[in-house]
């Protein structure tokens, strides 16, 4: 296969390549994405009929072995003198993904609709995988572009302020596509000179199943970026880990009711905290605080602290003034307007007290 191009430009930044330096050796092919080195782990899975609990067990024990696999290769072990299993990790996170489709809980709303009978949840999403956009987008983190994303319909939560509403209320008409198709898409994006693939939307969530389905096809090396809005469920969590090499997690909120007030997304910060400390453990970290007007003390103060105290003060953090008001955002009455230059300067304060020393330029 064709060796994908190779990027010409990485971010002058010590700090950023030091809380992403798996990421940048996979852009530059000197490490292995993580589904690639997913394939070549070992397990078994048992029959068809095995119980989500016997396939849960196995995929703990594989867990390890596939952490164990990474160290390996990441210290020098020959990746391309690995044989292919009969069944693999990956594999194995397949046949979980898939069987929790016929009873849903990928997101912490865990609605429990079958979704391989074509039901749909909160989320409106069924069973076959509905594409709004595929491009190369030049507008994310300087680490990130050239970036090949992916925009999937549906979202978990509902945002009164959504900017993408079309995509996450299912307003466009979306484009369908099989696992091999999409992965020929994927492969397409790293060839032409992305430096990963973002999987985001709406909400890459709900389509868990099918993006590892997809990866079973994909043979280039590429980093997955998991673009989120972090409420997803541990189920989801436990299978990112040796899919995600970058979690790009959304924190939206503090731990008042702001959340289920504005995104109708209930235990919003317990949820968010802990899959941020489950992607620290498993991946490389880039976290995303939009900041709402209004929203400085009770959302934007609390996040920055709890950050800097868990995840590290070396944290990659993007502190973002990108807000508008889109779709209901009349519905909240601060929302109404954008951000005043004294809130965005009082946001980048509270990062710096908070000590955050590696945010987003």
């Amino acid at each position: 296969m064709e060796k994908p191009k190779q990027p010409g430009f990485f971010p002058d930044d010590r700090l950023a390549k030091k809380s992403l330096a798996r990421y940048f050796a996979i852009v530059s092919n000197k490490k292995r994405a993580k589904f690639l080195l997913a394939k070549k782990v070992p397990t078994e899975s048992g029959s068809d009929d095995s119980s989500l609990d016997a396939l849960w067990k196995k995929h703990e024990k594989a867990t390890d072995a596939f952490l164990d696999f990474e160290h390996q290769v990441d210290a020098g072990v020959d990746f391309d003198a690995v044989v292919l299993p009969k069944e693999s990790y990956l594999d194995l996170k397949v046949k979980i993904a898939t069987k929790t489709l016929e009873c849903c809980n990928f997101c912490s709303r865990r609605c429990g609709v079958n979704r391989l009978a074509h039901r749909l949840g909160f989320c409106g999403c069924g069973n076959m995988m509905s594409v709004s956009s595929i491009f190369m987008h030049l507008g994310e983190e300087p680490e990130l572009v050239p970036s090949g994303t992916v925009f999937t319909m549906g979202c978990t939560i509902r945002c009164k302020h959504c900017q993408n509403w079309t995509i996450s209320q299912w307003k466009e008409a979306p484009m369908e596509y099989k696992p091999a198709e999409l992965a020929r898409e994927v492969e397409n994006l790293r060839l032409e000179g992305c430096r990963n693939v973002n999987l985001v939307g709406g909400e890459p969530t709900p389509w868990l199943a099918h993006w590892l389905q997809t990866f079973q096809h994909v043979g280039v090396n590429v980093p997955v970026v998991w673009n989120s809005n972090s409420y997803y469920s541990p189920e989801t969590a436990r299978l990112l880990a040796g899919f995600a090499d970058v979690y790009l997690l959304d924190f939206k909120y503090g731990p008042g009711d702001c959340a289920l007030r504005i995104s109708d997304a209930p235990n919003y910060w317990q949820i968010c905290t802990r899959n941020h400390l489950e992607a620290k453990r498993y991946g490389e970290l880039l976290v995303r605080v939009l900041v709402l007007p209004g929203h400085l003390d009770c959302c934007v103060k609390p996040i920055v602290n709890w950050i800097a105290e868990n995840l590290g003060v070396e944290t990659r953090v993007n502190v973002m003034f990108q807000y508008r008001p889109a779709w209901r955002a009349s519905e909240v009455p601060e929302l109404r307007r954008r951000l005043t230059q004294a809130e965005m300067d009082k946001a980048l304060r509270l990062a710096e007290q908070a000590g955050l020393v590696n945010l987003v330029s």
